[in-house]
């Protein structure tokens, strides 16, 4: 009994790690923005360059949402998630509310799961 809890103890991390941990990311994050900001008008980037680092911040966040809709632990995550997905954009091209958007996703999605479409 004793050697499962002395493995569990192990296992999961100390509290103080965990805040030094969220700290030490903190402060990275900030780094990496504040270099970027004082660092603006000491880069004398091509213009086409500055043209396309809105476009690709776009890409990326559009790349980010495809592969979190799509896929689950490495594959296809269903049919269900997308469906709802869909769901969403629809209604938020309709400029419904955030709120009614996203309980509108999520409702269709686990309805569809609920009904046993994956």
């Amino acid at each position: 009994m004793t050697g499962l809890s002395a493995t569990a103890d192990t296992a999961s991390p100390q509290p103080v790690v965990l805040v030094a941990v969220i700290l030490a990311l903190a402060v990275g994050t900030y780094a990496f923005r504040l270099v970027g900001v004082l660092l603006q008008d000491r880069l004398d980037l091509p213009g086409w360059l500055r043209q396309l680092l809105p476009v690709a911040a776009a890409a990326l966040l559009a790349a980010l949402a495809a592969t979190a809709t799509l896929t689950e632990g490495g594959a296809f995550a269903g049919v269900a998630r997308p469906v709802g997905v869909l769901v969403g954009l629809g209604l938020a091209w309709f400029r419904a509310q955030f709120v009614l958007v996203v309980v509108a996703a999520a409702a269709t999605t686990a309805l569809l799961r609920l009904a046993g479409v994956p």
